[in-house]
């Protein structure tokens, strides 16, 4: 059985209570908040391995919350929304979100992506405390044991799977990887044509490890094929 701690966040007490059903059932240890205020502060008190989150709540919203979470945690965030539309899923995405799910929902497939995601949170920050695996490129190191990155010296927050993706760019330097074969290596999923959520996190790493985003100096746009990140 799990015994990870979730947080919980709606509006909706009968969403609450209706997660509450399935995630107990399973063994999770459970948070709820009714807003984003209340989820910072019991983010503050309590130790929490992922956050359900949903967008359109009073006093502070969903993607605010994100926002700061993303300023000190890298827990997985799964995003709920009555909005199915794809401008609210890139929001959500470029907000920190780690996954997106659209009201109403089946709570079975919430609750394996909810378990996938922790999985993989969970394999990219398993601890290696003798050997230590680094990655440099330039002035960007990336630690593989320590799930850190930094620019300079400077540590850079990355979410588990900007994470993912940039490490998979950088163990295979001068190798294009296709958005389809980024998806599915990062994801584990099968890759649909019109998602684009592989293009909302590059863009996201890129702002934050990049000086000039635009002008990308580590992952490479190779137009119609991919991305990569050159070899010396």
């Amino acid at each position: 059985m799990a015994n990870e701690t979730l947080l919980l966040v709606d509006d909706e007490k009968e969403i609450l209570d209706l997660l509450e059903i399935y995630l107990k059932n399973d063994g999770y240890q459970l948070l709820r908040a009714g807003n984003g205020i209340e989820a910072l502060q019991l983010l503050q008190k309590n130790d929490v391995d992922l956050i359900i989150l949903d967008i359109m709540m009073p006093q502070m919203d969903g993607i605010q919350a994100c926002l700061k979470i993303r300023e000190q945690k890298n827990m997985p965030i799964i995003m709920l929304s009555a909005k199915a539309q794809d401008m609210d899923k890139i929001m959500g995405l470029s907000s920190g979100a780690d996954d997106y799910m659209s009201k109403p929902f089946n709570p079975l497939e919430l609750l394996a992506r909810v378990k996938s995601q922790l999985r993989r949170y969970t394999r990219l920050n398993v601890p290696r405390p003798v050997k230590t695996e680094e990655i440099e490129i330039d002035e960007l190191t990336i630690n593989t044991a320590t799930h850190e990155i930094r620019i300079e010296g400077r540590e850079i927050k990355l979410t588990p799977r900007e994470f993912a993706i940039l490490t998979l760019l950088a163990k295979n330097r001068g190798i294009v990887f296709s958005i389809e074969r980024i998806y599915e290596s990062v994801w584990n999923e099968s890759f649909f044509q019109s998602d684009n959520t592989v293009m909302v996190h590059i863009r996201k790493i890129r702002e934050k490890i990049e000086s000039n985003p635009r002008q990308p100096r580590y992952i490479k746009t190779v137009w119609g094929v991919g991305y990569k990140i050159e070899n010396e």
